[in-house]
């Protein structure tokens, strides 16, 4: 509870990252037991015990969800390898459950996730990242909740993700609507769109699995390419590393190399979920906000303890974010992962397949 995250987070996380078999109703127990420090705490208890009670069903549902999906690397585990095994992981998670696929947090109920995912949009009409001329590219984009929410706010949209499963259902949800096209993708590149392509690209919970699989940074080579000027990039959680100026010096770093603007650094805007926000601006046009960085990123130190301990958010995909992973991720969650050899770790080589994305939302 520390991160001041809602109580549905807290419950996906516990049923994210424990390992024991305990079921919801102990939990409820365990967690009424703990002696609260202030009266808000209590109120939080309180609410958290009452989710369990309520829906033990609901987290076993959760659980299984969440352990479709493995966030860690396995030893000589090639980037192409990583993203075949993240591909099958969305497909069997979303198989368990559509919702909470692409966010652990919503509990697997859809007036939840439509709730969260009208905050996201709300974000992004404030933000002036829509239009009803611009053509929109969503990578990772899971059962295609986006495109259904913003159908009215752009010209086109293509969402690629590399679950054929999500995209099924993403293609039954937006079925009525001209405007989208759904593709399934390899998940290596962006070369089947053309230089300039797009106005805007989105990726909400897409790149932790891109640096899990280490082609976060030959993806933003692609966006940058694919990328029209003026072109906006709206990036929602970059890893599930546990630590934002980790992360905000990536950006940083990326953003200098591609001629682009970081306008939104990292924020945490949203209420009813746990994903930081990043904008950036490529070419000239402008944008509702400056430049935003309230805090100097400090850059990783290289050579970190390739098994120190990660925290993923529970948001999208499951990963808490898509799956886990967005809404497959849980923010702040302690996730053991070998992934994050350091801070070179998410560079791949020039010849290694550049990413393109994950279930989750």
């Amino acid at each position: 509870m520390a991160d001041g995250v809602c109580a549905e987070a807290v419950v996906a996380r516990l049923a994210l990252h424990l390992q024991t078999g305990i079921r919801a109703a102990e939990l409820a127990k365990i967690v009424l037991d703990i002696v609260p420090s202030n009266a808000r705490d209590a109120e939080r208890l309180q609410e958290i015990a009452g989710l369990l009670r309520r829906k033990p069903d609901v987290f076993a549902t959760l659980r299984a969800t969440g352990a479709a999906v493995r966030h860690t690397r396995d030893d000589g585990e090639t980037g192409a390898a990583v993203v075949t095994r993240l591909a099958s992981s969305f497909d069997a998670a979303a198989a368990i459950s559509e919702t909470a696929s692409v966010q652990l947090a919503s509990l697997g109920d859809e007036e939840r996730l439509s709730a969260t995912t009208d905050e996201v949009v709300a974000w992004l009409k404030q933000q002036d990242f829509s239009g009803t001329r611009r053509d929109i590219l969503d990578i990772g984009c899971g059962i295609g909740r986006f495109e259904h929410a913003l159908s009215n706010s752009f010209n086109r949209m293509i969402g690629i993700d590399i679950s054929s499963r999500m995209i099924s259902i993403a293609s039954e949800r937006c079925a009525a609507l001209g405007n989208v096209e759904l593709r399934q993708t390899s998940g290596l590149d962006l070369s089947e769109f053309d230089d300039g392509s797009f106005d805007c690209v989105l990726a909400v919970d897409s790149f932790p699995y891109l640096v899990l699989a280490g082609m976060a940074e030959g993806h933003f080579d692609e966006i940058a390419r694919v990328l029209k000027r003026p072109g906006w990039l709206a990036l929602l959680n970059y890893s599930y590393r546990g630590s934002l100026s980790w992360d905000r010096a990536d950006i940083g770093r990326l953003a200098e190399a591609h001629q682009m603007r970081v306008v939104i650094n990292g924020e945490k805007p949203f209420r009813s979920w746990d994903g930081e926000a990043f904008l950036l601006a490529r070419g000239g046009g402008t944008l509702l906000r400056a430049a935003s960085s309230d805090v100097e990123p400090e850059a990783p130190k290289i050579g970190t303890d390739p098994k120190e301990e990660i925290m993923a958010p529970a948001a999208r995909k499951i990963g808490c974010g898509k799956q886990h992973g967005d809404e497959r991720g849980l923010d702040r969650n302690l996730v053991k992962s070998d992934q994050y050899q350091d801070h070179a770790a998410d560079q791949a080589p020039k010849n290694a397949v550049t990413p393109c994305p994950l279930p989750a939302a």
